[in-house]
């Protein structure tokens, strides 16, 4: 085998290596990008059950202050529709 084939072979074997190296290196970096990803949304889930709680909770604050100032009937009862 001549030098300059055993120089071809070597690079070739070279660069086939550092691309496999590279593909498996970029894949590894999707993947943990995707799980950051998925650990930012159950943060943002959480956060969001959070303030619907805390909404839910003033509505159900202020309702019960209305409905000690203001006297609330029943619709059925005015129309007969029981």
């Amino acid at each position: 085998m001549s030098s300059r084939a055993k120089v071809t072979l070597g690079a070739a074997i070279v660069l086939s290596t550092l691309t496999v190296w590279g593909v498996h290196f970029q894949q590894n970096q999707e993947r943990e990008a995707m799980y950051r990803g998925v650990l930012k949304d159950d943060e943002r889930r959480v956060a969001k059950m959070k303030q619907r709680q805390q909404e839910f909770e003033e509505s159900k604050r202020r309702r019960e202050l209305y409905e000690r100032v203001q006297t609330v009937q029943d619709i059925n009862e005015d129309s007969g529709l029981s």
